[in-house]
């Protein structure tokens, strides 16, 4: 008995090896890379007027938990909701697709929808048209960011009608090539970043305001599904809704991922309100 009672304090006293530790997918941080939990989060995003939440797009931890923070500001605010992975050209078939006109086939057919729409993006369109909260959809139609690429300058929009117009932020756009975010596209690698490329991150950044802006309703919470880059650092986005509004109580999220969960790398320290930081190896959606 006492040789059992001996063995039993001996083996707890072992230390577990790594490979028996928790194994957590992500973990929480604020701009100042301290651990924080998603309740804090939450507190915050019910009192904000914007939330800008950053994601990388294949992953699924962001795309799951920005479902769950939209299931939880349900509770506590009047929501609407806005996302890049819609083109302003097609508002309607999507209002048509909450309102029960269409279904997800005839969605799927006249929305130019996104190839993960259907694992990433229809839950939460599809919680909006349960709970009939708008949608908008901000992005400028991706042939007219294409025009601004090719020619390297908004002036060649002004070519537009007066409907296709109405699917961009007004002209002339606000730029300022200064923005730390739009000279770092300069320096990406295998020399894919020129002025072209920033000129047409500018002019969705641009659109994406204009939209939220034009829909955000005083005593609402306006969230906003977008990459990170169009929102890191309180810029993109971000900065031309403060361009306009300076007033707005805007929170940002931004996604990262890192070999370790445990500490936030100093890259990411200020990239955002609240970073969510997920391990490297986690699955990816598409």
């Amino acid at each position: 008995m006492i040789y059992h009672l001996l063995l039993l304090i001996v083996l707890s006293c072992i230390s577990i090896p790594a490979s028996g530790k928790d194994l957590p997918a992500y973990k929480l941080y604020n701009a100042a890379g301290k651990e924080v939990s998603y309740r804090k989060l939450y507190k915050k995003a019910k009192k904000a007027d914007i939330i800008m939440f950053g994601e990388l797009h294949s992953n699924p931890i962001a795309h799951w938990l920005r479902l769950e923070l939209a299931k939880d500001l349900l509770k506590s605010t009047d929501l609407v909701l806005g996302a890049e992975m819609f083109e302003a050209d097609n508002q309607q078939a999507l209002d048509d697709y909450l309102h029960g006109s269409i279904d997800a086939a005839g969605l799927d057919s006249l929305a130019r929808l996104w190839p993960n729409y259907s694992t990433d993006y229809a839950p939460i369109v599809n919680l909006a048209k349960k709970h009939e909260i708008p949608v908008i959809a901000t992005n400028i139609p991706r042939r007219f960011a294409s025009m601004v690429y090719k020619q390297g300058d908004f002036a060649v929009l002004e070519q537009l009608d007066d409907k296709e117009k109405t699917w961009i932020a007004p002209l002339p756009i606000l730029f300022d090539p200064e923005l730390p975010q739009y000279k770092n596209i300069l320096d990406m690698d295998d020399d894919h970043g020129s002025p072209e490329l920033v000129k047409a991150q500018a002019i969705k950044d641009a659109t994406m305001a204009h939209f939220i802006l034009r829909n955000y309703r005083p005593g609402h919470t306006f969230l906003h599904l977008n990459g990170t880059y169009h929102s890191d650092f309180h810029e993109g986005i971000v900065y031309y809704l403060k361009a306009q509004n300076e007033s707005l109580d805007i929170m940002t999220i931004s996604t990262v991922e890192q070999e370790n969960v445990h500490r936030l790398e100093d890259e990411h320290e200020g990239r955002a309100d609240f970073i969510i930081c997920v391990d490297e190896d986690m699955t990816k959606t598409h």
